[in-house]
């Protein structure tokens, strides 16, 4: 595993396994699968409702805590101070662990000024190894990183092949924040893993297409948190560290950059109403 130096001294798993869509029935399992695998980082929210199931996997693993890297997130909700610093005490207890390495807000919503200050208040006292957040185009992760005390470690945002953040990732080296890639495979859109390009640039280190662009996002310092209910996957996904693509493979992945979301843009009203609403 290869890792990456947090702006506070932190060290964190390029790639780790991330639990989004995963039904708290299946969960357990499937985070025990990937530990037995190798991941050492597992990347949860209060939002995805299996914070429980993470905790028992881990409870069960056999592992000692300190070798794993655990993330969680703040919902909009839990936004404001104290309602925020209730709800880290919440992730916690139910992920049945002393102290979180990373909790981010998960969307900027809500009133995430009074958010971010609760996470520096439980960070000084222990309870998070590390702060940041998810979700925060840059005029309002700048604006933030402005007026906190303790920057944030971490933004965790759409990144993939697709829509590379070329611009965010620029200014996020500007400010030394970690850039984290969350759906690093396009959640399978525009026919990514038949897409031509990944698929020859793989064939000549005998890869897939989701290795391959795995790879161009680590050789990007890009943190990346995929996930698969199936073990096998599980493997293949980490099993991207014996090869290293060239300048020429990079310049024709990155050209693939489209610029734009897939899923949603925080810029839209429409989304805005959508995702504050579920907050309600």
């Amino acid at each position: 595993m290869e890792y990456v130096n947090l702006n506070n001294r932190v060290k964190m798993p390029i790639l780790g396994y991330g639990v989004y869509q995963v039904s708290n029935d299946e969960c357990e399992r499937c985070v025990l699968d990937a530990i037995d695998v190798g991941y050492r980082a597992i990347d949860t929210a209060q939002a995805y409702g299996n914070e429980e199931a993470v905790g028992s996997a881990i409870a069960k693993c056999g592992l000692p805590r300190e070798e794993l890297f655990l993330t969680t997130k703040i919902w909009i909700s839990n936004g404001g101070q104290e309602k925020a610093a209730a709800s880290i005490d919440e992730s916690l207890k139910k992920l049945g662990t002393d102290y979180i390495d990373l909790m981010l807000i998960h969307q900027p919503f809500n009133d995430y000024y009074g958010t971010y200050r609760a996470m520096e208040d439980a960070y000084k006292a222990g309870k998070l190894r590390a702060i940041g957040v998810s979700n925060f185009y840059p005029d309002r992760f700048i604006d933030l990183c402005k007026f906190v005390e303790i920057k944030p470690a971490v933004n965790q945002i759409e990144t993939h092949v697709f829509q590379q953040q070329k611009t965010a990732h620029s200014y996020l080296e500007k400010y030394g924040v970690q850039h984290e890639s969350w759906g690093p495979f396009a959640e399978g859109r525009k026919d990514f893993f038949g897409n031509l390009v990944l698929n020859q640039i793989g064939e000549k280190y005998g890869k897939s297409a989701a290795q391959t662009a795995l790879r161009f996002l680590i050789q990007s310092n890009v943190v990346v948190i995929p996930k698969s209910t199936h073990k096998e996957r599980m493997a293949q996904n980490l099993d991207v560290f014996d090869f290293v693509l060239n300048a020429g493979d990079m310049a024709a992945i990155s050209a693939l950059d489209e610029g734009e979301s897939l899923f949603f843009s925080h810029y839209d009203p429409d989304t805005v109403e959508m995702l504050t609403g579920l907050a309600r």
